[in-house]
């Protein structure tokens, strides 16, 4: 399984989010360039990184975006605010190794297939789900999908990836959370991302073995120190299963 340590964006500093609510970011006061290569050092394999700004139509941090690509020393998966094909293409021309779209697939779904095909194992799903439904616009509009529906519809496309976030108000238990993502992933014919249920160790080592989840988005609980970053790689990575020995 791929952890991918993540950095999120707003106004040049790293913040993380509670829920999504972008108007109450938790402001954390390090370098965010610093901390791309902070992932490298520990043996990350990939990072995620999300313009919230962007998400807001707002391109503040698009300077450091680059920088960020070009300093972190291992491929970085982008997100935020991905609304056109030559969004989607001019990131991936200034190095993204993926780019991350949800209401762009949500709007103009033949688009995203058709990017799909044109940069197969770059083009990452987003499914950032609400009370049932698909959630789009930086998590604050409902679309007409269901979680499910919005996947299946997808079943073609070459993705490189599908990033499943429960955001849901009413479900803040982890065992609930990993339901209806392990429930997804059992769904999807692309491997899935967990996202937003990695809170300690544990979390990591039970998403390893559940069928289909690929990789696992990591932030808040790195930045709060809950989890060291190599402790958790080497968590993540696949090795021998336990054998038995014979007395």
């Amino acid at each position: 399984m791929i952890l991918f340590p993540t950095i999120e964006l707003q106004h040049g500093g790293c913040v993380t989010l509670n829920r999504g609510r972008l108007e109450e970011p938790v402001i954390w006061h390090v370098d965010p360039v610093e901390t791309a290569r902070g992932y490298a050092s520990a043996g990350a394999e990939w990072m995620h990184l999300t313009d919230l700004d962007a998400v807001e139509g707002r391109s503040e941090n698009s300077d450091l975006v680059e920088e960020i690509i070009r300093a972190a020393g291992i491929p970085v998966q982008l997100g935020g605010g991905f609304r056109t094909r030559d969004g989607v293409e001019r990131w991936i021309d200034k190095g993204a190794g993926r780019v991350v779209v949800g209401t762009l697939a949500a709007q103009n779904p033949d688009l995203v297939k058709e990017l799909a095909k044109y940069h197969p194992d770059q083009i990452v799903l987003a499914v950032d789900v609400w009370q049932g439904q698909v959630m789009t616009e930086g998590w604050r509009t409902p679309s007409a999908f269901t979680p499910s529906g919005f996947i299946q519809a997808f079943d073609d496309a070459p993705l490189a990836g599908i990033i499943v976030t429960d955001i849901d108000s009413d479900m803040a238990e982890v065992e609930a959370q990993l339901g209806l993502i392990s429930g997804l992933a059992t769904e999807a014919r692309t491997p899935v991302i967990a996202s937003g249920v990695v809170r300690n160790i544990d979390d990591i080592a039970r998403l390893k073995y559940v069928p289909n989840i690929a990789g696992a988005i990591v932030g808040r609980a790195l930045f709060r120190k809950d989890i060291d970053l190599v402790e958790a790689l080497g968590v993540a990575r696949p090795g021998p299963e336990p054998v038995a020995g014979f007395q």
